[in-house]
């Protein structure tokens, strides 16, 4: 009976996924040995990745309770240990997937890269692009945020991640931290403090983008949307060269004057050969108590954009204090206040970006015919 129950075990420990890697233990070789005598304690080996592993605790609770299922009440030890060097970098190949020096989001994945730029800066792309983010994994979907925009990154305090939050380091890969069941990865994590400041030129700016996309693990992703920096300047171009296939997402605000600006960035996608798929207007006009219209920065700007463009206007999210707070709070309005017009907003063109066609021409499938 030792095999039988020593294969239930094993069984029990495959539902347990590690939080960071989101694969099962048995599956990342964090399970060693699994020792069932005649008589006497079951002893079972556990191997986390690094020392100090953030996730020690939920990995051990969850593993003792798949150990507990299979076992009932017989006694048990359970021997937590550290993978050696060479388990983490057979671990970290495997996840690479025999990718050392190239990013995963090739035009063969599957994940759709979604892009997200302005021509203004404080148009709001960012708060778009996180609320697009929960939005989409409240739908059930696995969803990474790369915040490309090194000199305003804003992205980990607009999830509500705690200062200090980095992604956790497994030999040369990075595991980025999740919030809202969202991943992300920004600049902001690597800094020394709040206020040091980002100046760098072009080939740093390109290096760093490199860097996000290759050595941070997202896993299997459905949708990667990355933040830009607004205008068309070298994380623009650095994005078409390393990820030619992305589609792109233009975020502008009503007045002209702003909505000629988000053209222009639009304008690059389309002529380096990127995927324009939509125009989201943020601080559109908002009804106010008496039922009156304030358009506070006119009228119209996504909407000309969109067609210039010759793309759908995906939403007009109108001026909100609610959206405004949630922000400065971490509390993504789709999730903290879902019916805000605004959040209601950005929940529809959510929707909108899931349900567009994936785009698979050209891409293989891993099918073969005989």
């Amino acid at each position: 009976m030792t095999q039988p129950l020593a294969d239930r075990i094993h069984r029990e420990l495959a539902t347990v996924l590690d939080p960071e890697l989101r694969r099962p233990l048995t599956e990342l070789d964090m399970i060693g040995d699994i020792d069932v005598p005649e008589s006497g304690p079951i002893t079972v080996s556990m191997r986390l990745t690094i020392v100090g592993c953030p996730a020690a605790s939920q990995i051990e609770t969850e593993v003792r309770a798949a150990i507990e299922r299979a076992i009932g009440d017989r006694a048990y030890t359970l021997q937590v240990g550290v993978m050696t060097a060479a388990q983490r970098t057979a671990l970290t190949e495997r996840l690479r997937g025999g990718r050392r020096d190239a990013h995963p989001f090739t035009p063969d994945s599957l994940t759709r890269v979604i892009a997200v730029t302005s021509g203004k800066g404080g148009v709001g792309k960012s708060t778009v692009t996180v609320n697009l983010a929960v939005a989409l994994a409240s739908q059930g979907l696995r969803v990474g945020i790369v915040d490309a925009d090194v000199y305003g990154f804003s992205v980990p305090g607009l999830l509500g991640m705690p200062p200090g939050a980095q992604p956790t380091q497994v030999g040369e890969l990075m595991l980025p931290p999740v919030a809202h069941d969202v991943k992300a990865v920004s600049i902001g994590m690597f800094l020394r403090d709040a206020e040091e400041v980002v100046a760098w030129r072009g080939p740093m700016l390109h290096r760093t983008l490199e860097q996000f996309l290759r050595d941070v693990f997202f896993g299997d992703l459905d949708i990667l949307l990355l933040d830009l920096p607004p205008g068309t300047g070298d994380i623009a171009i650095s994005l078409a060269q390393l990820l030619p296939h992305s589609e792109v997402l233009v975020v502008t605000t009503p007045q002209p004057a702003a909505a000629d600006v988000a053209w222009r960035s639009g304008a690059l996608a389309a002529k380096t050969g990127q995927r324009l798929i939509g125009v989201v207007e943020t601080l559109s006009p908002t009804r106010l108590p008496d039922g009156t219209e304030f358009a506070l920065f006119g009228a119209g700007g996504g909407a000309q954009v969109a067609n210039r463009l010759g793309v759908p206007l995906l939403a007009q999210v109108p001026v909100s204090e609610t959206l405004r707070a949630a922000g400065d709070a971490g509390t993504p309005i789709v999730t903290s206040h879902p019916d805000d017009p605004a959040a209601v907003s950005l929940t529809e063109a959510a929707r909108a970006i899931m349900h567009k066609p994936r785009g698979l021409s050209g891409r293989s499938l891993g099918i073969s015919t005989r």
